[in-house]
């Protein structure tokens, strides 16, 4: 039996994370959204995890290599981000879904390594590869999931929105992107993640190309639809990525500027931790 082990030595035995991982599915493919705000380190995993309503965490790639001082891009190695997700699943009782970004040049030995950890669902970039071998990523993350006994539940995405060129015509990207998308769902894939959409009638076409709850997009701070709207209009899932650790900076920063400048901490603050 493969056992993933958290910091305090708790174990998630294969039987753990068979449920977890259906349960992780069972929320995509509910009639309401899942609204994941995205965590990258212990701490963050149990304030969120500790909110009514949270039903499962995402972790992000990009904010934890920043919080070990690397750039995003895969610049963190593997299995220093490895460290900090097992430390997350082991620190929480719910499912984990973990950002992978392209897979680390091998996306179905980076997803075995990831189940390992105590993750039972993952972000998986195509980073506009030719499409056969975005596929071919795709089905070996989910073979990596067969293996392990459990139903990974790979979010699937296309960055056909985020590298466009900019002034790209727009229709343009939604027709590739929705190409792209079918091709990850035939595939296997419950949803697929197209980050870049945030307009009204942008979110109505991919969900009209993909069908009702399998679209994931991310939350971009005033730029997005309200989650509750998002959720009418047919996606599957929605995250914070970064910038949920961009809100934290920011009331960090801001907090430094008001003692700095001969003020005082903010009124309310929690002790959280």
């Amino acid at each position: 039996m493969r056992v993933a082990r958290g910091p305090a030595g708790q174990a998630t035995g294969m039987a753990d994370l068979t449920s977890r991982a259906r349960t992780l599915l069972d929320l995509h493919t509910a009639p309401e959204v899942l609204a994941l705000v995205n965590v990258w380190d212990v701490v963050s995993a149990r304030v969120v995890a500790g909110v009514e309503g949270v039903t499962a965490l995402a972790t992000a790639s990009h904010s934890i290599a920043a919080t070990f001082g690397y750039e995003d891009g895969e610049n963190i190695p593997l299995a220093l981000h490895l460290s900090m997700v097992e430390r997350i699943t082991g620190a929480v009782d719910l499912p984990v879904s973990m950002d992978f970004e392209g897979g680390y040049g091998d996306a179905g030995e980076t997803a075995r390594r990831a189940i390992a950890a105590g993750v039972v669902g993952g972000n998986l970039e195509d980073q506009l590869r030719p499409l056969d071998e975005a596929v071919a990523a795709v089905e070996a993350v989910l073979a990596a999931g067969r293996d392990a006994g459990i139903d990974f539940v790979l979010n699937a995405r296309t960055d056909v929105f985020v590298k466009a060129a900019q002034g790209a015509d727009r229709d343009e990207l939604l027709a590739e992107a929705a190409r792209r998308g079918r091709a990850f769902l035939e595939a296997g894939a419950p949803v697929v993640f197209v980050p870049g959409v945030v307009a009204r009638e942008e979110v109505e076409a991919l969900v009209g190309e993909l069908g009702p709850r399998r679209l994931s997009v991310i939350s971009v701070p005033g730029a997005s639809l309200p989650v509750r709207d998002l959720q009418e209009l047919g996606v599957a899932r929605v995250s914070t990525g970064p910038f949920t650790q961009r809100v934290a900076l920011t009331a960090l920063q801001d907090a430094a500027v008001a003692i700095v400048g001969g003020g005082t901490l903010p009124e309310g603050t929690r002790p959280l931790n």
